[in-house]
């Protein structure tokens, strides 16, 4: 582990303070939600939280002494749950314990949908049955679909593997069989193990524990109140069982967003959040999916996390990368728009008060071979720079901003670098060296990059031609 649970700049200024509990109470109100509770969250570290309604008055508890739910609240938070799984499995992959393209019969033989692949249930790309046979199992108890066999039930193929994106609960069900079978424990416990004990999130749970809201449906034409059933949801767990609170889903948004390796590495969080599939038509996407994580397509970029519903509540969790989050929790079953309060309550954070960059440090000692890799190459005559970081990774970028940029890492031996992003991602740079030791030139992915434009002498594929640069046709003859 490099990068421990961070900790973030001092809370916010009370203006903008003020700005975000007006667009908590806003939808309180406007949603009719029974009690909400929010909370803006920098490099994993609350900078604001607000409440509105009267958990305790409705049965709950809260942490204030006014009966206002607090960051301390438990909220059931749906299908974040997913999240979770999704790392627990990505944490095996890691491991070597399996591979995102592997078939589920290889590590869980024995289902109807063994022919897709983990990474297809990951992304909601296998084409199965969205929800169990009935009874709908998120008001029923985890009896009513007593194994894995009664949840898919005996047709759960939809689509073709692969084909178009469904959003499959009964899928990560699946995944969470895969856990505990891998694990020899159940998911539950993996799930303590492995992720909620190292980042200390003690008020993350299977099932609620005190001070906790209870959930309701709001009468769509009174202002009344129907008790909402809260079951444990049995092998649909994975799916969407947990409870947590604003405190704890801080340290999660911390994860996701990719400000720690403390349960997964920081390569891995990124490729979780690569767009794998959208929603409906591809052509200007909103909402999509990555492996275990939404992503939602906003005129600022795109967030990662995840929304969640569950009978008598909804929940959102919306980060930008490396960036500003945010959480918002209700105990209502539907009608609380948290999702886009969650991404207003970031916005809003972040046009008021920015945050401040990371401060500039200077490298390590560097070893000879990456600093001489540096400087300006040229692909043809296209000018490109090689920049070492401080991290040890080298930037290949073109000097004029039109081309193929890339971050490449170096190789186990360090005489090779791999690509991570970009058109390049994948693929190796060779430094091709000189009788005399010095690099001539870079090799990567059959690109050629060379100290000078073209150069006639130079290992440009299929030559260049013998008379070098001129001028051209009609130029003014030199004086």
């Amino acid at each position: 582990m490099t990068n421990p649970l961070p900790t973030a700049d001092q809370e916010l200024l009370p203006g903008t303070r003020r700005q975000l509990l007006r667009l908590l109470a806003a939808e309180q109100v406007k949603g009719r939600a029974p009690s909400i509770v929010a909370s803006v969250v920098r490099a994993g570290r609350p900078v604001w939280t607000g409440g509105r309604g009267r958990a305790a008055e409705l049965g709950g508890a809260a942490t204030d002494g006014t009966g206002r739910p607090g960051p301390d609240t438990q909220y059931r938070i749906g299908s974040i749950t997913k999240t979770f799984t999704a790392v627990l499995v990505m944490r095996l992959r890691e491991e070597g314990r399996l591979a995102l393209g592997d078939p589920l019969d290889r590590h869980l033989p024995g289902t109807p949908v063994g022919d897709r692949t983990i990474a297809q249930l990951l992304a909601h790309l296998g084409g199965i049955t969205a929800e169990t046979p009935p009874p709908w199992w998120e008001r029923v108890a985890g009896s009513a679909h007593p194994d894995l066999a009664d949840a898919l039930g005996p047709t759960p193929a939809r689509f073709r593997p692969g084909r178009r994106h469904h959003y499959s609960n009964v899928g990560f069900a699946v995944l969470g069989e895969l856990v505990a079978r891998l694990r020899a424990m159940s998911w539950e416990e993996a799930l303590h193990r492995e992720l909620l004990a190292p980042l200390g999130m003690t008020r993350t749970t299977a099932m609620p524990t005190a001070p906790h809201a209870h959930g309701y449906a709001v009468h769509p034409h009174a202002d009344l109140l129907l008790p909402e059933p809260a079951h444990d949801a049995g092998v649909l767990a994975p799916a969407g069982q947990l409870w947590s609170t604003g405190t704890d889903l801080a340290r999660w948004a911390a994860v996701l967003g990719g400000h720690t390796d403390a349960v997964l590495s920081l390569d891995a969080l990124a490729e979780m959040r690569e767009p794998a599939a959208v929603e409906g038509d591809t052509g200007d996407w909103r909402l999509g999916a990555g492996l275990g994580v939404q992503l939602l397509r906003v005129p600022a970029g795109v967030l990662v996390g995840h929304g969640g519903s569950m009978p008598g509540f909804v929940a959102a969790l919306w980060t930008r990368p490396a960036g500003t989050a945010a959480v918002a929790m209700a105990n209502a079953t539907s009608g609380v728009a948290v999702g886009e309060l969650a991404v207003s309550l970031i916005d809003a954070a972040d046009t008021a008060e920015p945050p401040l960059p990371a401060e500039w440090v200077p490298a390590g000692p560097a070893g000879r071979e990456p600093l001489e890799l540096t400087g300006v190459w040229y692909w043809g005559a296209a000018p490109y720079s090689v920049t070492l970081r401080a991290d040890g990774s080298l930037l290949l970028a073109p000097v004029r901003g039109l081309g193929r940029a890339s971050l490449l890492r170096a190789g186990p031996a360090g005489d090779t670098w791999t690509g991570v992003d970009g058109y390049f991602a994948g693929e190796t740079l060779t430094p091709c060296r000189r009788p005399d030791g010095g690099v001539s030139h870079l090799e990567l992915a059959s690109f050629v990059f060379t100290r000078g434009p073209y150069a006639p002498a130079g290992p440009v594929p299929g030559g260049v031609d013998g008379d070098g640069w001129r001028a051209g046709p009609g130029a003014a003859p030199a004086r």
